[in-house]
Formats: C-alpha cells, sequence, structure tokens
C-alpha cells in the first residue's frame, strides 16, 4: 500500500511539474508576444497624434538616412514577432518539452530562447528586405510618409499576387511544414544549443516561405494599421491550427484575388 501511494504521489507530482512547466512556458511567450504588441501600439499612437498636413510637407519623411533605416528596420523585427510568435508557439513548446524531460534525466539542456533566436533570425532577414523595399516605394512615392500604397496598381498587383501564391505548391508544402511541428522536429532534430539554432532557423525558413506574401500585404493598407496587421496574423494562425488548412488558403486566395481585380479595374470603370 505504501508502494502504491508513493507511486500515485509521483505521478501527481510530475504532472504538477509538466503544468508548472507549461505554464512557465505559456507565460513567457505571451508576455514577449505582449511586449512587442505594446510597441506597435505606441508607434501607432505617436503616428497618430502626428500632425499630418505636416508630414505630407516634410521632405524629410521621404530622405531616409541610416537612423531612419534603422528604426525601419526595427520595427519589422518587432512586428514579425508580434505577428508570427502565436503560430510558432506550438513548435516552440513542443521543443521545450523535450528539453524539460531531458534535463529531468540528467542530460544537457538547451534553453528555449535559442531555437526562438534562429526562427526569428529568418525574420529578421525578411524585415531587412521589407525595410529596403519600404524605402524604394516612399522615394518612388507609391507609399505615403504614413506607410499606405498611394498607387492601385501596386495595391491591387500585391493583392492579386499574394491571392494567386495561396494556390501554388510551394506555399502548401511551407504550410504543412508549420502545421506539423511534432513531424518537423523529429525528422530535422539536432543536438546542442547549434542544433537548436539551426532547427529554429529551418523553421522559420519555412513560415517566410508560407507567409511572405501575406506580409507584402503590409503595403496595401497601410504598415502600422494595426487592425490590418491583427487581420494578418489572425488569418496566419487560423492557417496554421485549424483544420482543413487548403480550404481556408483557397478562401483566403480567392478574396484576395476578387480584391486585387476591383482595385486594379475601379479605376478604369469609373
Amino acid at each position: 500500500m505504501s508502494h502504491s501511494f508513493n507511486t500515485d504521489t509521483d505521478i501527481y507530482t510530475a504532472e504538477s511539474l509538466i503544468k508548472k512547466d507549461r505554464l512557465i512556458i505559456y507565460s513567457g511567450l505571451i508576455i514577449i508576444a505582449a511586449l512587442a504588441w505594446a510597441y506597435m501600439f505606441h508607434l501607432d499612437n505617436e503616428m497618430s497624434n502626428m500632425d499630418m498636413s505636416i508630414a505630407h510637407m516634410m521632405p524629410s519623411m521621404q530622405t531616409w538616412d541610416f537612423t531612419k533605416f534603422l528604426l525601419m528596420f526595427v520595427m519589422w523585427i518587432v512586428m514579425m514577432v508580434a505577428m508570427m510568435l502565436p503560430s510558432a508557439a506550438p513548435a516552440a513548446i513542443i521543443f521545450a518539452n523535450v528539453y524539460r524531460k531531458r534535463k529531468k534525466e540528467g542530460k544537457p539542456f538547451v534553453p528555449l530562447g535559442i531555437f526562438l533566436l534562429g526562427y526569428f533570425t529568418i525574420w529578421a532577414g525578411f524585415s531587412l528586405i521589407a525595410t529596403v523595399a519600404q524605402m524604394l516605394l516612399q522615394q518612388a512615392a507609391l507609399l505615403s510618409p504614413m506607410m499606405v500604397s498611394t498607387s492601385p496598381i501596386l495595391g491591387g498587383a500585391i493583392l492579386l499576387a499574394a491571392g494567386l501564391f495561396q494556390f501554388t505548391s510551394l506555399k502548401h508544402a511551407c504550410l504543412n511544414q508549420c502545421r506539423n511541428p511534432v513531424e518537423f522536429l523529429s525528422k530535422e532534430w539536432r543536438e546542442g544549443g547549434s542544433g537548436a539554432f539551426i532547427m529554429g532557423i529551418k523553421h522559420g525558413y519555412f513560415c517566410v516561405g508560407c507567409c511572405w506574401m501575406l506580409m507584402a500585404l503590409l503595403f496595401v493598407a497601410g504598415v502600422m494599421n494595426l487592425l490590418w496587421v491583427a487581420a494578418i496574423a489572425l488569418f496566419v494562425l487560423v492557417e496554421k491550427v485549424l483544420p482543413y488548412p487548403i480550404w481556408i488558403s483557397r478562401i483566403g486566395g480567392i478574396l484576395l484575388i476578387v480584391w486585387g481585380l476591383w482595385m486594379l479595374f475601379d479605376p478604369l470603370i469609373y
């Protein structure tokens, strides 16, 4: 009887530790995402308080120096953290659970932060490309100082391209990798800190491959339009976690194509 009691106690203790670990991991991810969103709201508030009539007259809004480029680059990185961390959470939690068990067995421990650092290194590369694109579009007067497309042709073309991308094999191959973190980690597993970093990079690579055209949609309604940012982030999450991902992608693609065609041809009609 005593042995049975101890076994039950051990099981209860193990389950409590698992729940505690999960709570710590979830809380950490939520705090990081919340801080990223708080920064986004701070930037949005600063832009909202700006006198728009003055902003449109300021040549410096169209002139890029190193400081402005760096600030925009940081903004894109923080925005990618805010948008992509929720959909990366399943892989992050599985990774953390594996090393939690290994730590209990006395094996070397690798922090979750190394995996996430690799993941967001890829998104930092995307952010660099997006910042360059934003700079070129603003210098060509195709984006307003408030980072909204000024050209229906540009906006329609981006919408149309994003909609068509939803039907490509590349989209669905990358989406499949993102939707199956257990399969991904089992196939791509590497030991140690450098292995965790490489796994994060590879997972980020598939996520960028899946979502890069959706992120380009930020140039349509405004890079700092937080409702637009939240809508895209929600769609990315829905694609990755809900059943019937192909149909979700196709429905989203059809809506984007229709919207893009309307934006392209509406000025010609009227």
